[in-house]
């Protein structure tokens, strides 16, 4: 049990109508997880108003409310907090409920538009191989040594955070890296945490339909950097325009990685095959199992925090090299009719473009690169016309399908992506809505040698349509797919 009132330390309160020196048993901003007992936080969500659910959460249970406008209506014997920001709250409450667990160990957050489940995932492999209890909070999973649980957000609410942080601090973690999205820090989730270190990959289009505009997208991942305390590091990519723009006002060390301008940690690509590349790192030369040049500077940013942590630059190369690519990350296999299968998560502009920059440079020149491709519904339009003209442009045939429609009608999204294709790259593109008809259709128009790669979902196994999720499993499918044709 925790006193409201030792919550509320660093919260900026605007009203107070009871008594701060009850106890709490829980921390909630949903209502159906409300119980006797509990605080109640009411965010105002994109969805639905907290507020409205102030009289159901006290119905069952709840013995405290901290909201942005008191109810007309104040129930005798609840203490209502009024404050300006309900999400900013909730982060400083979770973090005191859970104990700071963020100071318990060296939380470091990767942001940037591509690159931050590739990097976080593969710096938590890293240094559980060099010995040390470290955790994860990613797309992808969470994972406390070797404990793995599921998540459904790239940055989790804070009360997640904050409670998985505290099993990894009773688990004696010593790292943990965290994927944080322009979403998360909008929605003031990592208030109250304390940063050991930040990276930033890249920035280009995305999340235009919650941030409106590119200078919002920017700023608000800047403000992750802005917060660092001092003492902790600042990690930036300088070959990315906004890289210097990202610590410019921050007050940690700054460090920063290029491959194309200087910088303290430098790389360059001496070869690339489909099963790897050969890079030099600061002078050292590492073979990685990861290629492109997205990949490139993905492992140069591990290389590089790596380094700042601590580790020694020859055990660094060495753990680099057995590293694997991450589930839906430039994942792919080889046929028996020798088609070469890729499954990328890659759901951007920038990213799509990469991936095919990558696959076009391991051509000889007579296989055909078969990509499909489909483009998130409910979510930024802006990049559609332009998935499509990078898709029709960087392929020989590019198949337009349905990625995650949610409440949008698949064939009004790939209309907008037919937008984007130029008039002499219009008979290179076909339309199959259901997308497992267009994988069946791209295997079926390959033929040995060809390269099919299927771009958008990369780790998801599942489809989501008029708000129901069903099974669906590129990689799984395509390979089924594949293996049915030599049986």
């Amino acid at each position: 049990m925790k006193v409201l009132k030792d919550l509320l330390y660093g919260v900026p309160l605007q009203a107070v109508s009871g008594s701060t020196a009850i106890g709490i048993e829980k921390l909630c901003f949903d209502s159906r997880e409300v119980s006797k007992g509990s605080a109640f936080v009411a965010i105002r969500g994109v969805a639905a108003d907290g507020h409205a659910f102030i009289e159901k959460s006290i119905a069952s249970g709840a013995v405290a409310v901290i909201c942005e406008t008191l109810p007309e209506s104040l129930q005798e014997g609840i203490t209502y907090v009024e404050v300006a920001d309900s999400q900013y709250a909730l982060a400083i409450m979770a973090s005191i409920f859970y104990g700071n667990p963020s100071r318990n160990l060296k939380l470091i957050g990767v942001t940037g538009t591509n690159g931050k489940t590739t990097v976080t995932s593969l710096l938590f492999e890293l240094f559980q191989k060099a010995g040390f209890k470290t955790g994860l909070i990613s797309t992808i999973s969470i994972k406390i040594g070797e404990a793995v649980y599921p998540t459904t957000h790239t940055t989790p609410d804070a009360i997640t955070i904050n409670s998985y942080l505290d099993k990894m601090s009773e688990a004696g973690v010593e790292f943990c890296f965290m994927e944080v999205s322009s979403h998360g820090i909008a929605q003031q989730r990592m208030g109250g945490l304390h940063f050991e270190g930040a990276i930033f990959t890249n920035l280009s289009h995305d999340h235009l339909d919650y941030h409106k505009t590119f200078a919002a997208y920017r700023d608000t991942k800047k403000r992750l950097f802005d917060g660092l305390p001092e003492g902790s590091f600042a990690l930036t990519n300088a070959d990315d325009k906004n890289g210097l723009y990202m610590i410019q006002n921050t007050g940690a060390r700054k460090y920063s990685y290029a491959l194309k301008t200087y910088a303290d940690y430098r790389a360059q690509i001496l070869e690339q095959q489909l099963d790897g590349q050969l890079l030099k790192i600061q002078e050292q030369e590492v073979w990685t199992k990861l290629i492109g040049a997205f990949n490139a500077y993905n492992i140069l940013a591990i290389y590089a925090t790596a380094h700042i942590l601590g580790l020694e630059p020859l055990e660094i190369l060495k753990l680099l090299s057995g590293l694997h690519t991450v589930d839906g990350r430039f994942q792919y296999f080889v046929s028996k009719q020798r088609i070469t299968a890729i499954v990328d998560y890659a759901h951007t502009p920038d990213a799509l473009k990469n991936v095919l920059v990558t696959i076009n440079a391991l051509r000889t020149g007579n296989e055909n690169v078969i990509t499909v491709v489909g483009c998130g519904g409910d979510r930024d339009k802006s990049k559609r016309p332009v998935m499509g003209h990078i898709a029709s442009e960087m392929s020989q045939t590019a198949i337009f399908t349905s990625d995650n429609p949610r409440s949008e009608p698949p064939e009004a999204i790939i209309r907008e992506m037919e937008a984007g294709v130029e008039a002499q790259n219009t008979r290179k593109v076909l339309t199959v809505t259901d997308r497992l008809q267009a994988i069946r259709t791209a295997c079926k128009l390959a033929q040995s040698g060809d390269i099919i790669l299927i771009a958008g979902k990369g780790h998801e196994t599942y489809q989501e349509i008029k708000g129901k999720r069903r099974d669906f499993d590129d990689y799984g499918i395509v390979k089924s797919v594949l293996q049915e044709a030599t049986s």
